[in-house]
């Protein structure tokens, strides 16, 4: 399905050592880091790709690696052109700057979505450009019969403010890593269409929405105009990502990349890492969803008032965990901490690291550098602090 353009090699595995002191100074440590997939480490040949990168000046478009990451990149998602750039945050600005060229247009995503919440709002300071967030149904989906109320409200109004650009994040982060099913962004298009709107996708996970679909991402990226692609995330390269859409349009994000600070020289280094890391995809991020799903699993065999989970609902890396009884942050420290009776009980002395994520939940992603004997590792820590805490 993804076309495959070097083998990276088995990542090592990671063991990390307990501080000398107390009890547990000759006690190997195991760190399971669930944070996020933006933890990983490169690989040997990941970081062997880096060194022996091809490079020239990528601000005057002489870099051969990135001239090949980004044509390789544009096959692959199915657009005419594709623009590297240094973050995802980056990608998806620039592309709402060249689909909203008037000050105070429209914009309309999710409430939860990535770009509404967690990118400071460059679109409102940066780009002058109005957002209106909808409310995020459970699959991370859109009402559509509100989103063409909102896009046709501003229709001939001198009140209301023009829609110009529908976002949609695939996969949905915030609704624990769903995949937009591909009717859903048909139907988006089409309205978009219908009215003059253009779609962005947010595809900083697209890869992850891809092989959980099992089609080529050039099949999710034919519904929208423009789409962006995050490397460092579950394909784990140490930092990138990019622009795609039409040729005069990423003409133009490369005139606001460079506005925006993010004209890179010898990029040809990072652009080696996004190619391995886009060569192994199919296959490190299946894993990834095995991983993450067996994991839900035993978390709902341990059957705990405490902790729930929904295993119908882990399409891709991730698992939000429903907490009832103590704050999450509370739970994700215990997870973090150790003890000898740990050791002594399981044989193991493990640090599990997650992610706060709402009041009432925590979030745990998978990602390459995550085995599975580091999920099975993971799980027994997890019914070892409940236990503890009389809650297992």
């Amino acid at each position: 399905m993804l076309r495959r353009l070097a083998r990276a090699a088995t990542p090592q595995q990671r063991v990390f050592w307990a501080r000398r002191s107390g009890s547990l100074a000759e006690i190997p440590t195991y760190v399971v880091d669930l944070r996020s997939d933006t933890v990983t480490k490169p690989g040997p040949a990941m970081r062997r790709a880096m060194a022996e990168a091809v490079v020239g000046d990528d601000d005057y478009g002489e870099d051969p690696t990135v001239r090949d990451l980004q044509a390789t990149a544009a096959e692959l998602l199915g657009v005419e052109r594709t623009l590297f750039v240094p973050t995802n945050t980056m990608a998806n600005l620039i592309s709402v700057m060249c689909h909203c060229r008037r000050r105070g247009s429209q914009l309309l995503l999710g409430r939860e979505c990535h770009l509404h919440v967690y990118e400071q709002g460059g679109v409102a300071q940066i780009a002058g450009v109005h957002s209106h967030p909808l409310p995020d149904l459970p699959h991370g989906t859109l009402d559509l019969a509100e989103l063409e109320r909102l896009v046709t409200r501003g229709l001939g109004s001198p009140y209301h403010p023009v829609c110009e650009l529908i976002c949609l994040e695939n996969t949905h982060s915030s609704s624990g890593g769903r995949v937009l099913p591909m009717e859903y962004l048909r139907q988006v298009h089409l309205l978009a269409r219908r009215y003059g709107v253009r779609v962005h996708l947010d595809g900083a996970r697209l890869m992850n929405a891809a092989v959980a679909l099992g089609v080529p991402p050039a099949r999710i990226v034919e519904h929208c105009d423009s789409v962006s692609l995050c490397f460092s995330k579950g394909l784990g390269a140490p930092v990138g990502a990019l622009v795609g859409g039409p040729k005069d349009f990423i003409e133009e994000a490369w005139r606001l990349r460079k506005a925006l600070g993010g004209g890179m020289r010898q990029a040809g280094v990072l652009a080696a890492a996004a190619l391995v890391g886009l060569a192994d995809a199919e296959e490190m991020l299946q894993r990834d969803h095995q991983n993450a799903q067996r994991f839900a699993r035993g978390l709902q065999e341990l059957a705990s008032p405490v902790c729930s989970v929904d295993p119908a609902a882990v399409e891709t890396n991730m698992v939000m965990v429903r907490v009832d009884g103590l704050p999450p942050e509370e739970l994700c420290r215990r997870l973090q901490a150790m003890s000898a009776d740990e050791v002594a009980q399981t044989g193991h002395a493990v640090r599990l690291l997650l992610f706060p994520w709402t009041e009432h939940s925590v979030r745990a992603v998978w990602h390459r550098d995550v085995s599975a004997q580091d999920t099975e590792l993971a799980l027994g820590k997890w019914a070892f602090v409940l236990r503890t805490l009389g809650l297992g």
